[in-house]
């Protein structure tokens, strides 16, 4: 009730009457009125005007379910939409509770006190700093089509980062970076059998307002904050990034691939025209990345002219997190 009040006021470049918000709503003027004197209780600044009704001048730097549900625009995903001040990991309450929730929930936590990286590294999750957040997605496709939507959800991170003024970038294949930092981290989980998934759930933890990293990671990893001296909402960043991905998901999930998004991923890509050290089970080797194909794979073409496609494995750029 209250997100839809904010919502409607938000989204209203006049007066909305009293009367507005009850047909809109289905509610009656005294619920539309006690929601509004919540709203300015907590620090919303909405005029009031006889015979005009309310509109939003000014709103605080809340980070809340109410706050982000204001700011979606998305038809199916997050519409269920969980918000916790406190959880070990966001992919792991969806992997333990999935089966109890639809088809594009999103699972939002203020701190995590077991925050899950990429391979089985642990992520800093210190509270009122960062976005850690996780859709739990049940999609129609096979197994094997999974894992590119974990280049899918970096594509909509940076879209959505770029409509706030952020000159982000992707590292292929999924890490999302400022000035050759490491801003936003990306887990993805699946559960399926041979041939059907139960469930894929898509983690992300976005660094925000972090003003200082542990020292084994203070070379290699940056926040919002220390890249352009500004705070920005984690609520907006929050919102934004679903916002994007439903449309790109949508996108995707026509061919299973990436051939709907290349262009835009191409054009985002820190790694594509790049030195980049390849390390494999077979050893290392560098090479000039050439591009990325619909399958998310990278093509590499090595010092001795020869071309391989590289897929999963561990890539870095030259000059990128300090790597030469």
């Amino acid at each position: 009730m209250k997100a839809k009040v904010l919502k409607a006021l938000r989204e209203s470049e006049e007066f909305l009457s009293g009367q507005q918000l009850c047909s809109r709503l289905g509610v009656s003027r005294t619920a539309v009125w006690k929601v509004i004197t919540q709203l300015k209780e907590e620090g919303y600044q909405i005029e009031s005007v006889r015979n005009k009704g309310y509109r939003l001048l000014s709103a605080p730097d809340i980070y809340s379910e109410s706050e982000i549900k204001s700011r979606l625009r998305t038809k199916k995903l997050a519409q269920k939409l969980l918000f916790f001040d406190e959880l070990d990991s966001t992919n792991t309450f969806c992997r333990q509770n999935g089966e109890k929730y639809p088809d594009g929930t999103l699972v939002i936590a203020n701190t995590q006190t077991a925050g899950k990286g990429s391979r089985g590294r642990g992520w800093e999750s210190p509270e009122n700093v960062s976005v850690y957040m996780t859709v739990l997605l049940k999609p129609d496709i096979r197994p094997e089509h999974a894992p590119r939507l974990t280049p899918v959800m970096a594509l909509s991170i940076v879209r959505a980062l770029r409509t706030m003024g952020i000159e982000a970038g992707i590292k292929w294949p999924n890490d999302v970076v400022m000035n050759g930092r490491k801003l936003v981290g990306i887990l993805t989980e699946m559960s399926a059998e041979i041939d059907y998934i139960h469930q894929v759930i898509i983690g992300a933890g976005i660094n925000v307002l972090t003003e200082q990293f542990p020292e084994e990671i203070a070379q290699r990893a940056t926040s919002l904050l220390l890249e352009t001296g500004k705070r920005f909402s984690r609520s907006e960043i929050a919102a934004e990034i679903m916002n994007c991905f439903e449309e790109d998901y949508h996108i995707f999930l026509k061919t299973c691939d990436l051939s709907g998004l290349l262009e835009a991923y191409r054009r985002f890509s820190v790694t594509v025209g790049n030195q980049v050290r390849v390390m494999d089970r077979k050893g290392e080797y560098t090479g000039r990345a050439l591009d990325v194909d619909s399958e998310g794979q990278l093509l590499v073409e090595k010092e001795d002219g020869s071309r391989v496609k590289v897929f999963a494995d561990e890539v870095s750029v030259r000059g990128l997190y300090g790597y030469v």
